[in-house]
């Protein structure tokens, strides 16, 4: 059965940090090349002149926008002039399937999360803050920038980079995981995760290097032809439940979920909660948001989940979800009341984060 692909109201941002040389260009540049079918505008928060590789794919730098072959639009801005170029790349017809923010290495990433949370453009949603660590001078950046532990308590995702180069990456690694709350820590070498980390790629005639969920799940395939291995530094597991679950037990589910899990994507039906929708889920890190849509008609009402992290127990989610299932044949008159909090209001501005 094909992975469900929830398609958000709103475009993900997902803002891109870490520290002077620490490979978030490398990362960046990694995701032009491997967004299969996707289209990524790519907003560049720098100081000075711009040398990033990721101008190289386009081959030309203008004063401060390059259009991409393969759809992508970088931007070099400064963080005040931010909103006004989220509304330009959320501009429909461009068809951008996610915005990158590549936040300088002496910003304060925190300011930029606050200023999507704050933000009521209609057409973007936070996609999560992904902290890039070196591992080879970890613990000299540490030393003189403390305000690393900081920037890492705050990450929803921390890919630490260069293990390739580091004499003791395993101390480097539990060190890391020691700092963050609740993050997914993701292994690196030259700036190589799997872009479905971070967004749903479309189909492509062509992919070079690019694991798909659907790639995921099919075993006993050779696969040592794709780049690194982008799939080992996580584990993924798919839910389909043709019962409804209970409102009030997934929302438990979801307050309490484990450290590592870092994104949840998917369909679930509430059943007599509301029988009109269905309800897409868009969960990264601690945010999250529910968008009722309508059923499609002539379908099966299944609840579709595609839960993706970091060192999770997959079977334990699993049965943990499984218990979130409910026969009953009556609404309980507040079970949506938690929900609900997490699905936006046009007139109200953006939900709270998880």
């Amino acid at each position: 059965m094909s992975q469900p692909s929830p398609k958000p109201q709103q475009i993900p941002v997902v803002v891109l940090a870490g520290f002077l040389g620490s490979g978030k260009t490398t990362l960046l540049n990694h995701l032009l090349h491997r967004s299969g079918g996707s289209r990524i505008g790519a907003i560049v928060n720098d100081f000075g002149a711009i040398e990033i590789d990721a101008m190289a794919v386009a081959g030309a730098l203008g004063d401060s926008t390059v259009s991409l072959g393969n759809g992508c639009l970088c931007c070099a801005v400064d963080a005040s002039e931010l909103d006004q170029y989220l509304e330009r790349l959320a501009e429909p017809s461009l068809g951008i399937d996610v915005i990158v923010i590549e936040a300088s290495g002496l910003a304060e990433p925190q300011e930029l999360v606050r200023m999507l949370l704050a933000s009521e453009h209609p057409g973007v949603v936070y996609g999560g803050l992904v902290e890039v660590v070196d591992a080879v001078e970890f613990d000299d950046t540490r030393a003189r920038h403390p305000e690393i532990d900081r920037h890492l308590s705050l990450a929803d995702l921390v890919v630490v980079n260069k293990l390739d180069r580091a004499a003791d990456g395993e101390r480097v690694l539990g060190l890391v995981r020691s700092l963050v709350d609740r993050a997914a820590v993701v292994p690196a070498t030259y700036g190589r995760i799997d872009p479905e980390f971070l967004f749903d790629c479309r189909p492509s005639e062509e992919r070079i290097g690019q694991l798909s969920f659907d790639d995921l799940h099919e075993h006993g395939r050779d696969d040592d032809a794709h780049d690194g291995h982008l799939h080992a530094a996580y584990d993924s597991l798919s839910f389909v439940s043709r019962e409804p679950l209970d409102p009030r037990r997934l929302m438990t589910f979801l307050d309490s979920r484990s450290e590592g899990l870092y994104r949840i994507k998917g369909y679930v039906d509430f059943g007599p909660h509301d029988v009109r929708n269905r309800y897409a889920v868009h969960a990264v890190g601690r945010f999250l948001r529910f968008y009722p849509e309508p059923w499609p008609g002539g379908g099966e009402r299944l609840t579709q989940l595609v839960l993706i992290g970091s060192g999770i127990d997959a079977p334990a989610l699993g049965k943990e979800l499984e218990a979130c299932r409910s026969e009953a044949p009556h609404a309980d008159e507040h079970g949506m009341w938690g929900v609900l909090r997490y699905v936006r209001d046009p007139e109200a501005g953006l939900a709270d984060p998880a």
